[in-house]
């Protein structure tokens, strides 16, 4: 008996140890699937990229609520503005009277357009409108613009030279007609023709009958070089001052990381910059685009022009201030109502240019 009861123990036991393995291979199975769950998730290459989208929706998603629920911006595609901002200009030119008819000006970040549209129709029927930003834009009909970077020397000088070719056209066939040349009619034109050939050198020489200018044009003339009478306009046609108002709205834009194809000239205000969330940051871009600005103004403003420029506020933005008082006789410091509550943006207007005075004289 004793025999047989150890002889079925050992049996148990055996049996027992053959069926032991098959719980490794259970929790083996187990962790397997975990590890392809764990696979699987980290080789999504959705998962990265649905993160950052949902951050950028998000931001994107509230700034669109903002700008449809925004007065100012339904007001301007009412108006058919190409952005609210053409209110923040509209205001200052109520209020300080910056332009009127037949004035050069100077849009730096023009894009997406509304300060131009805003100039082309404070200056028109014979002003003229240059605009001059990075980004890639549809300008206004009716606006000249050149697409580079401001900062580059190469760009300024383009746009200088370009100024200096609006300033020669205007001069032959703007405002001031030039006297035409003589002019020669049809009979005395064929009778020289004639005699030329017959040898004849007396009537070979051609009868002109002179356009003397009207009464009109004469006293238009006198009235200009009156207005010219001390040499200031043409000694500043010569310096390469020829603009009348100089506006700057400018800000760094955003990198382009979509839509080089379909959106480049349709849609250029995705990559416009309102902040950068970094206060600091913000003020330091924004004086650093002042100061180039300022500067392309003291070689292009004639005297008496106007300047505006946006900055975001911050502690250097008074010594700015301090220059432009001594370039201009009137500084202003402008919030218009159209600038949003919570925006840090604020905006210099110079008012009247010290035909004296450069940048370079005052640092």
């Amino acid at each position: 008996m004793r025999l047989a009861a150890r002889d079925g123990a050992r049996a148990a036991a055996r049996a027992s140890s053959v069926v032991q393995p098959r719980a490794p291979a259970r929790a083996c199975s187990c962790s397997l699937l975990t590890h392809i769950d764990a696979l699987r998730i980290a080789s999504s290459p959705t998962l990265p990229i649905l993160t950052t989208q949902t951050r950028w929706s998000s931001s994107n998603s509230r700034w669109k609520q903002r700008q449809g629920n925004d007065f100012y911006a339904r007001e301007a595609r009412v108006q058919g503005l190409k952005s609210r901002a053409a209110f923040k200009l509209l205001e200052m030119d109520a209020r300080y009277k910056l332009f009127r008819r037949g004035q050069t000006v100077v849009d730096l970040g023009y894009a997406p357009g509304s300060w131009s549209q805003v100039a082309l129709e404070r200056t028109k029927p014979t002003g003229r409108v240059v605009g001059i930003d990075i980004i890639p834009a549809q300008p206004p009909r009716g606006v000249s613009t050149i697409q580079g970077n401001f900062l580059s020397p190469g760009v300024q000088i383009m746009v200088k030279e370009y100024l200096l070719e609006i300033a020669k056209r205007r001069g032959s066939g703007g405002d001031r007609q030039p006297r035409p040349p003589p002019v020669s009619s049809p009979e005395t034109t064929a009778a020289s023709d004639t005699s030329a050939e017959d040898g004849d050198s007396s009537a070979a020489l051609p009868t002109t009958i002179v356009d003397h200018p009207s009464y009109i044009d004469t006293e238009r003339s006198e009235s200009l070089d009156s207005d010219d009478g001390d040499g200031t306009e043409a000694s500043s046609e010569e310096e390469g001052r020829l603009v009348d108002v100089v506006l700057s709205d400018m800000s760094a834009p955003w990198m382009q990381t979509g839509g080089f194809s379909s959106r480049t000239l349709s849609n250029p205000y995705d990559r416009m910059m309102n902040t950068s969330g970094m206060s600091f940051r913000d003020h330091a871009g924004s004086m650093d685009l002042c100061h180039a600005a300022l500067s392309f103004a003291s070689d292009t403003l004639r005297a008496g022009g106007h300047f505006v420029c946006k900055f975001y506020q911050g502690a250097e933005d008074k010594l700015l201030e301090n220059r432009l008082k001594k370039m201009f006789a009137k500084v202003h410091r402008e919030k218009p109502d159209s600038s949003r509550t919570e925006s840090r943006e604020a905006f210099f207007v110079a008012l009247r240019r010290k035909g004296d005075v450069t940048l370079s004289s005052i640092e």
